[in-house]
Formats: structure tokens, C-alpha cells, sequence
């Protein structure tokens, strides 16, 4: 009879799973199980799940509660309300992170059970029906003196199970070092449990002959104690769900104020609403009430309209988009009628896991919008954050088995890494990799899901107790998978930088381009058919737009000519690994390329498929191959779709769909070849390609961002510069921007924010790329700026914000005073003899100010050189061009603009380094894609096959020599390097010595560097 199991959800305390407990329940001939994680409920479900699915064990569940490693008291629902009141006191003293008192509280529905060393502490001597006094095996040696021996019918077992075996102890110790941050040496008694708990193997007898009395009956009052307790769950596959029921009062009025915002959307989306449009209206609003999902939608469509009246911008993707319902509800922006998106890949009667919306919010925007669901509703305590659990991997957990241990960085280094012989390691460094491979995969702490949000009918305290971590919002202890075993479906509410972007540029272009034409950015039909849109997108002239300006996307735009939106809505899932991997992604631009090769395609998934040439491209094929080629049911092909990812691989539903697959087509008389092809296409790609509404609600966020890079260009990458750039990095932006004929200010003290602005043409960096200034002095500077107007000297910013000489330093070097005339040397010496290192905590207003002292200084000067090291120190790139500062001129013989003219043929090119991917051939050999910018700022894709990668590798940051093979893959021209030589940059005329500070400074920069057609950005050198 135990009543006090851990797991190791007890974190960094106990040793093993909830699976393992119950397998060793049942060795050890058990009826009923505790479950007692220490201050922690993350098992609970799952343990009730897997007790009843076995059928063996009674589960029972409750807390330890503890002060540290100290034992309070455990605690055991009667029942779920008990749980629920359990779950309440634990989240009180979790958010408010308060220590667990010596006492329990009055509950109504739980059993209390005090260890007998805390009685002893309490001097505990009148107990409540729901209170019981815990005694061990050591406790009984000497319990038969003690004055609470009268208090027979409180008595009970209290045995607590942590450990499998010695080894699972010496785990548990140093869980407990890690968890105490000390040496194992300096583990304190008191802080860890004891040897002795583990599963008693002769109970009975050990309780006979402890003491030299029978405490047999303490199992006897056990047993009752369990017997008080049940708690149950449905976790079966046909439960209801426990989300939210109804957003109005009724399932009635839900239906009735569900058709009505249906209706209003149907009215605003087509001006002709066909009989095709009106069955799948039906069709939906019947699956959606038979599934009870109606609540569902509208929540969904409660928090777009919160997100409408505060202007925040959304993207409602994922399969979601399939849903007509969903697009008339504004929740998705993709029209299934005109992609011919299947509803039933979001949602059928057949389907055992939850829908889900993915609503991506802008990073500004996502937190007051988590806000608004946890007021809007949870005033009873029905929402709460999704979590997610830290795991010990190999490097974290050799790293903090390295510091209990007291190895010395390198050593831990060394181990963490990987770069080591394993015979050669003294005996702790292998004792730490064996440990590290034990607690591999156990969970290390509790933290936030991404973007899942729960509503529940329930107060989340029926199911779990609930955190607060820094994002302010209560979280409960399990995951996703555990939500939805037991019928709490998320909801997706996430951030990306791409919508901030829109809606900055907007904004921006509103500031400083009041006159501009009004556009809708939300009516993207018009972009589709812009050519001049659709003319970038064919020419891979995508930077800082969405996902489309990946090197990888830029590449397959360019083989695709991609010049519409269904092609690119096709770019979008061809991508995905699935597609590429499986060699469709190059049939299908085989196929695109050539008409002739398209007459390959088996005339029955040329029928299914001819938008994309007869190749599976979405996960929707799937659905359609399935249900048109092998003749199931929409509903069943959904579920083979499903069964396509690792996660339902080896489902015994997906089993039996996969055979009835293969007998339908048999049936239908295809040929066995051509079944087992078609199978392998499915099987090779349907678990990584996108959903086709994914791709699509993709595909219109990116012609909104080039709609507004098209006519707004430097709006749009100011907007892409604050909302930190995105594949590449900053000085790529500031390069595009320059291109587009924007003049980029380093910082300025009268005319920069902390966030990068622009007026007219002129862009001016932001005080946030500044490396090593402090927040507080940006703020203090616009603070007084705004309130007292522009500083007029540096005397005069001195005077009036309270500056250090670190901070004055970095400004004056940055060229933030060059207003002033005055050379930047200069100032710096004026700022030195002002501050002596010793600036006033505050400044006061005076009533009449002195004139600051006037010092002699000789005459300073600073080149243009000077000041481009500093911008690279402080900046991390030049405000000139990189090729400007390379120590000897290259001879350059050709530019990307001659590639096509020497196609097959051996080039020399110059190129700054922008980034570049490794990957492992098929051998497991390294090659690297990179990519580089020319003198003329024009892109350059390379490849490194193996042999060049390992002779010449890449060295980061800087400009390249590189000779290679022109090579043209469906149009699109790359390098295949032979060799590439890092070049050397002009020595740092700062720190040369004087001869050399002499030659450097001579050193003029081209008069032309600021014309917009050059490259002019770089970043630190070599």
C-alpha cells in the first residue's frame, strides 16, 4: 500500500516515468497506486490515463507537499473535486511564489496525511476526519514509545517510493546537487531522500518485525484510505471535448449567432454566391455541430473582432484555411472555393484528433491579445497557457553533471562537445557521460508552449495546477499531447515579425508619405495581378519579404519563374522537405519546364492534379489521390493523411486504411505497379509537405509585403530594420535599402529615435544598433530632447543629460555630434575634461548657467578611415563599401552579370560573404551552399562539393575570392567553386603603427560611395 510515489516530474528529484511506476506497481502485486509528485501535477493525467487503459491498477492521485526537501504533508483527492482543491492550494503558493505552510488547509474532499517527524515539529495532537498521521518503516523502530500511539485508527503507511535501485539513487543525488547548485561533495543529508525508497519487497513481513510489534493494521488503514479515493477522467476516443461549450448562453444561439456573422461574411467575400458556395456553407456548419465545434469558431471569430477594433493584423493559416467557414469569419484570408481545399482536412467526423487555428499575430501585438482571451474568458479560472518540458539533453546535462562533479570549463568543454576518446577519459569524466546518458530525457524544468492557449468549460483547476511564469499568464503542468488525450483542445496564437513589418511600413509611409495613394493592404487580389509585383517574385527580388527571400526560396523561385500566385502558393509546400527529398520537387520543375515530360504523368493523377502537373505537392493530394484513385471516403483519406506523420505511423487505424488502400485500388483494377508507386509517393512526402490553405495564407502575407516593397521601398525595409531584418542580417537590409536609393545616417543625437526612421530619403539608423549603449541613456536623451528641444553643443548635451564617459564615447565616436563641425578627436578630449571620468548620478536645472571652462587643445583630426572602423566597432558594419577597404584592389574579371554569358566555363569573382548552409551528402560528407554580394551588389549563389569545402574552408565575414564553374540549373546560375581564398582588409588605422597609420590614412575612399548603386555595407573584418 503506497501513498507517496514520485516520478521524475518530482523535478530534479525523482528517478524515473509514470509508465515505470505503474510497471513496478504491478511487480509488486499492487491494487492501488498514489501518485505524490513533490509540488507538481504534471503526471497526473497521464498516470490516470495509462493505469486505466492497463487495467491492473486503481490509480490515485495527489500532491507532496514540501518546503525544499522538507515534507509537509501529501495530500490525496477523494475525488475530482478534490483534485481541483488540491490544485487550487498548490497554484495559490505557485503564483504568488510563496512557501507551502506547515498546515493543510480545511478541505472538503481530500485526504491529508502528515509525516510523523512533521507531527512531532507541529506537536499535532487533534485530527480533522480528512487527516492521517504517516509513519515509515524507520519510524516504527521507536514509534511504540511515542505518546501518538494512542491515535491507532490515524495511523497509515507512509512509505515513499523514488528510487528503482542504488543506481537510481545515485541519480537522484545528483539531480539534487544540480538542483541546489553544489558540489555532490556539499549535498546535505536533510536535502535528499533516503536509499530505502523504493517498492518494500516483503511488506508485510518488514511491518511484523520492525519494532518488535505487528503493524500490520497500518495496511489494513491504508487500504481504506485508497478505497475513499477515486478520481476519474475520460480519456476515451469518442469523449466530448472540455473546451469551452458555449459562447452564448445556449447551443442554440451559438448556432443562430454563427450563421449570422456566416451570413454577414458571405455577402462581403462574393458578389456571386453559387450553389458550389452554399452546399459547402451547409456542409461545414453540419460537421461543426455535430462535432460541438461551434463555440470553437466563434471564440476564434470573438478574438479577430477584438484584434479588428485594435488594428492588429492576423494571418489565419494551417488547415484551418480550408475552412469556408473560417474565411466568411475573417479568421483565415485563403477562399477554399477558388484552391479547392478539402474541409474535411481540417475537420470530419472520422477525426480522433482535435482542429486547430494557427493565427499568427504581430510580436507586438500577440501578448496584449493573450491578454484580452485570458480577461475576455477566464474570469472563472478556464484559460491558462499550454506547457511544454524541458528536457535534460546531452550537452546541459553533461554540463551540469560537470559542475557537481567540480571539472574544471575546458574539461566540461571538452565532454559537452563531444571531441574526446572515450577510453581515454579518466574515470569521473566517463562516470559523468554514463550519468548524463541516465537522466538524458528526463524533464529538467517546466516551461510555456509557444503559442497554445487552453479554454475550458471547467475551471483549469479541475485538470492541473497551474504556474505563472514572467509572461504573467497562469500555465498548466502537462503538454499537448496530455490536453488532448483528455479533450482540451489549444488554441494557436502566435507571433511573427512579418506582420509587424506590414503594419509598420504602413504607418511609415503615412508619416512620411502623407500625399501617398490609399491601397488596402488586405485586398491582395490586385496584387496577384500586378506585374510588377509578379516580375520580382520571378526574379527572386524578394529581400525582407516573408519566408520568400530565403536563399533556398530565391533559387526555386528563379527555376520556377514563378509569376502568380498559385505558383507560388505551389513554391510554398515544394519547399517542405517531404516534397524536395522525395526527387518531386525536381519532377515537378522538370514537369513545369518542359510540356512534353508532362505526358508522363499517369492519366489518372494527371486528372487529380493538374494545377501541379500530376505530382503530389500539398498534404490535400494525399486526400484527393486517396479518395479519387483508391475510392475512400473523404473523412478515411484524412485519417491516411494523418497517418502519414511519425506520430500516428504505427496506429492500428492508420493499418487498416492503409490496407484498404491498397485492396481498393485492387478492386478498381489498377495495375500493382502503379499501386505501390502512388503508394510510395504518399508515403515518401504526406507527413512533411504543407496543407495547400498553409501554403496559400503564406503566400498572400508575402504579396503584401512586396506590394509595399514594390512602391514603397524604403518605408518597407525601415519597417524590416525595426522589426530585426529576418533571414539575414542587419547590414543586408541597410544594403537593400541603399540599393533602392535611401541614404543611410549613422545614429544622430537631434535626429535618431531608439528605433531607425526615415525622412524623405534620408534613413537614420536607430540609438538600438548602437553596440554597448545603455537603455537608460538613449531614454534619458529623447526624454530631454522632447521636453527641453534639440541640444545646440556638446557643452550643452552635457549640461543637460547625466552621461558617463564610456557611454559620451561611444556616441562622439559614432558621429553623433557632427552637427556641430567640430571634429570628433576634438570632442572627445572636450568630453574627457568635462566628466573626468566622473559624471554627476543626476543633474539639476540651473538658474543661470556658467560657461563651461575653455581648454587649448591642439588641433585634431580623425580620417575617413578612422570613422569607418569605428562604424564597424560600433555598428558591426561600415557605412562604406567592403571592397573599399580590402588592403590590395582586386582584379576583377567578371560580375553576375556575366554569368550568363559563361555558362560551363571557369570564372574569377569577388565576393562579400552574406551566409552560407552546411549539409551532409547521402555519404555523410560536409558540402555548404553559401552566398555572396558582388561589387556591384548583385546576388552570388555557390556550391562547395566536399573535396573544396574540406581544402577551402569558409572563414565567416568578409570578401572572397572565387573561382568556379558557371553552372545553369533550370535557369538559375550558381558557382561551383574550385577555389576560394579569404582576402585581407587594410590594417585598422586606429591601432597601426606610424608608418603604417600614415600609408592607411592616405588611403582615400571613392568620392561616389554613398550612390545607392554600390554595395556599401559590411561587418566586422576578417
Amino acid at each position: 500500500m503506497y501513498i507517496n510515489c514520485h516520478t521524475y516530474y518530482s523535478l530534479r528529484y525523482g528517478t524515473f516515468s509514470e509508465e515505470e511506476l505503474l510497471r513496478l506497481a504491478i511487480e509488486f502485486g499492487q491494487e492501488a497506486l498514489a501518485l505524490t509528485d513533490i509540488n507538481n501535477t504534471s503526471a497526473c493525467l497521464n498516470f490516470v490515463r495509462l493505469a486505466k487503459a492497463g487495467g491492473v491498477i486503481r490509480p490515485v492521485i495527489g500532491v507532496d507537499f514540501r518546503h525544499n526537501a522538507q515534507q509537509l504533508y501529501v495530500a490525496l483527492a477523494v475525488n475530482n473535486a478534490g483534485f481541483q482543491e488540491i490544485n487550487d492550494w498548490l497554484s495559490e503558493h505557485s503564483h504568488a511564489h510563496k512557501n507551502i505552510p506547515d498546515l493543510a488547509p480545511s478541505f472538503k474532499n481530500v485526504q491529508v496525511i502528515y509525516p510523523y517527524r512533521q507531527i512531532q515539529k507541529l506537536n499535532k495532537k487533534h485530527f480533522e476526519d480528512y487527516e492521517y498521521l504517516g509513519l515509515d518503516l524507520d519510524d516504527l523502530t521507536y514509534f511504540h514509545s511515542s505518546e501518538w500511539r494512542i491515535y491507532t485508527h490515524k495511523l497509515v503507511f507512509l512509505h515513499p517510493v523514488t528510487f528503482r535501485n542504488k543506481t537510481d539513487f545515485n541519480v537522484h543525488r545528483l539531480l539534487r546537487s544540480i538542483d541546489n547548485n553544489i558540489l555532490l561533495s556539499k549535498l546535505r543529508f536533510e536535502q535528499q531522500a533516503l536509499p530505502s525508497e523504493t517498492f518494500v519487497a516483503d511488506l508485510e513481513n518488514s511491518l511484523t518485525n520492525t519494532g518488535g510489534e505487528n503493524y500490520i493494521f497500518l495496511l489494513e488503514n491504508t487500504k481504506k484510505l485508497l478505497d475513499t479515493c477515486r478520481v476519474d477522467f475520460d480519456f476515451s476516443p469518442n469523449r466530448p471535448h472540455q473546451n469551452l461549450q458555449t459562447y452564448t448562453q445556449s447551443l442554440e444561439e451559438d448556432m443562430a449567432l454563427l450563421r449570422e456573422k456566416v451570413n454577414e461574411g458571405l455577402k462581403k467575400r462574393y458578389d456571386v454566391v453559387t450553389e458550389q458556395i452554399s452546399r459547402r456553407i451547409e456542409k461545414e456548419l453540419d460537421t461543426i455541430s455535430q462535432m460541438s465545434f461551434v463555440a470553437f469558431f466563434l471564440v476564434n471569430w470573438d478574438i479577430i473582432q477584438y484584434c479588428k477594433r485594435m488594428n492588429y493584423f492576423h494571418v489565419g493559416r494551417g488547415s484551418g484555411a480550408n475552412s469556408i467557414v473560417a474565411y466568411l469569419l475573417y479568421i483565415t484570408d485563403v477562399d477554399p472555393i477558388e484552391l479547392d481545399l478539402y474541409f474535411e482536412r481540417f475537420m470530419n467526423l472520422f477525426r480522433t484528433s482535435p482542429p486547430d487555428f494557427d493565427i499568427d499575430f504581430s510580436w507586438r501585438d500577440r501578448e496584449d491579445v493573450t491578454r484580452y482571451i485570458f480577461e475576455r474568458f477566464g474570469k472563472k479560472g478556464q484559460v491558462a497557457l499550454l506547457a511544454t518540458y524541458n528536457t535534460f539533453q546531452h550537452s546541459g546535462a553533461v554540463r551540469e553533471l560537470g559542475k557537481v562533479f567540480g571539472l574544471p570549463k575546458h574539461e566540461i568543454d571538452l565532454l559537452s562537445e563531444g571531441t574526446f576518446v572515450y577510453e581515454q577519459l579518466d574515470a569521473t569524466s566517463q562516470l559523468i557521460l554514463r550519468y548524463a546518458r541516465r537522466i538524458h530525457g528526463m524533464p529538467n524544468h517546466l516551461s510555456v508552449h509557444s503559442s497554445g492557449i487552453l479554454i475550458s468549460e471547467k475551471p483549469m483547476h479541475y485538470f492541473s495546477a497551474t504556474d505563472m511564469p514572467p509572461k504573467g499568464f497562469p500555465t498548466v503542468q502537462f503538454d499537448m499531447i496530455i490536453a488532448e488525450n483528455v479533450g482540451l483542445y489549444k488554441y494557436d496564437i502566435l507571433a511573427q515579425r512579418g506582420l509587424s513589418k506590414i503594419k509598420d511600413s504602413i504607418e511609415i509611409i503615412k508619416q512620411n508619405q502623407p500625399n501617398a495613394p490609399d491601397f488596402d493592404i488586405h485586398d491582395t487580389k490586385p496584387f496577384m495581378k500586378d506585374p510588377l509585383i509578379n516580375n520580382k517574385i520571378s526574379q527572386a527580388q524578394c529581400i525582407g519579404c516573408f519566408y520568400v527571400e530565403s536563399p533556398a526560396m530565391r533559387m526555386l523561385l528563379k527555376k520556377l519563374s514563378v509569376d502568380n500566385y498559385l505558383a507560388l502558393v505551389a513554391a510554398s509546400s515544394i519547399i517542405r522537405p517531404g516534397v524536395s527529398q522525395s526527387g518531386m520537387m525536381r519532377e515537378y520543375i522538370l514537369r513545369h519546364r518542359d510540356p512534353e515530360r508532362r505526358k508522363l504523368a499517369h492519366p489518372i493523377m494527371w486528372d487529380l492534379m493538374e494545377e501541379t502537373y500530376g505530382v503530389m505537392v500539398y498534404q490535400e493530394d494525399v486526400i484527393k489521390v486517396a479518395h479519387e484513385f483508391a475510392g475512400l471516403g473523404v473523412a478515411e483519406a484524412d485519417v491516411l493523411r494523418r497517418g502519414m506523420s511519425g506520430k500516428f505511423r504505427s496506429t492500428d487505424e492508420f493499418r487498416r486504411v492503409n490496407m484498404q488502400f491498397i485492396e481498393n485500388c485492387r478492386k478498381m483494377g489498377h495495375p500493382e505497379k502503379i499501386i505501390h508507386e502512388v503508394w510510395n509517393q504518399i508515403e515518401s512526402f504526406a507527413g512533411y509537405a504543407f496543407a495547400k490553405g498553409h501554403s496559400a495564407s503564406y503566400a498572400i502575407e508575402s504579396y503584401q509585403c512586396l506590394f509595399l516593397k514594390t512602391y514603397f521601398p524604403l518605408e518597407f525595409m525601415v519597417a524590416v530594420l525595426n522589426n530585426g531584418g529576418g533571414f539575414y542580417r542587419v547590414e543586408t537590409y541597410i544594403h537593400e535599402a541603399r540599393i533602392h536609393g535611401g541614404e543611410i545616417i549613422s545614429p544622430q543625437i537631434n535626429l535618431s529615435s531608439i528605433e531607425t526612421h526615415i525622412v524623405g530619403k534620408k534613413i537614420y539608423l536607430g540609438f538600438q544598433f548602437l553596440s554597448g549603449i545603455e537603455e537608460a541613456v538613449i531614454s534619458a536623451i529623447l526624454t530631454e530632447r522632447s521636453q527641453n528641444g534639440p541640444f545646440t553643443s556638446l557643452n550643452d548635451f552635457l549640461d543637460r543629460v547625466a552621461i558617463g564617459i564610456e557611454q559620451i564615447d561611444i556616441l562622439l565616436r559614432i558621429g553623433a555630434f557632427d552637427f556641430t563641425g567640430i571634429n570628433k578627436r576634438t570632442l572627445l578630449w572636450e568630453a574627457h575634461y568635462r566628466l573626468n571620468k566622473t559624471p554627476p548620478k543626476t543633474l539639476q536645472q540651473e538658474l543661470f548657467r556658467t560657461p563651461p571652462k575653455h581648454f587649448n587643445l591642439p588641433k585634431l583630426t580623425s580620417s575617413q578611415l578612422e570613422d569607418v572602423f569605428d562604424q564597424i566597432e560600433l555598428l558591426g558594419y561600415p557605412l562604406c563599401d567592403p571592397f573599399d577597404l580590402l588592403l590590395e584592389t582586386p582584379v576583377q574579371t567578371h560580375f553576375v552579370e556575366d554569368m550568363p554569358k559563361n555558362i560551363n566555363q571557369v570564372i574569377t569573382m569577388y565576393g562579400y560573404w552574406v551566409n552560407h548552409k552546411r549539409v551532409k551528402t547521402s555519404k555523410g560528407e560536409r558540402m555548404l551552399f553559401g552566398t555572396f554580394l558582388d561589387q556591384r551588389g548583385q546576388w552570388i549563389d555557390t556550391v562547395h562539393f566536399p573535396p573544396v569545402a574540406a581544402k577551402y574552408p569558409l572563414r565567416g565575414r568578409g570578401i572572397y575570392q572565387i573561382t568556379g564553374k558557371v553552372v545553369d540549373e533550370f535557369g538559375f546560375l550558381s558557382i561551383e567553386v574550385i577555389e576560394i581564398h579569404h582576402l585581407a582588409y587594410i590594417i585598422d588605422p586606429r591601432f597601426a603603427e606610424t608608418s603604417e597609420k600614415s600609408n592607411v590614412q592616405n588611403k582615400k575612399l571613392p568620392s561616389n560611395i554613398t550612390e545607392p548603386t554600390r554595395k556599401i555595407y559590411s561587418s566586422s573584418l576578417g
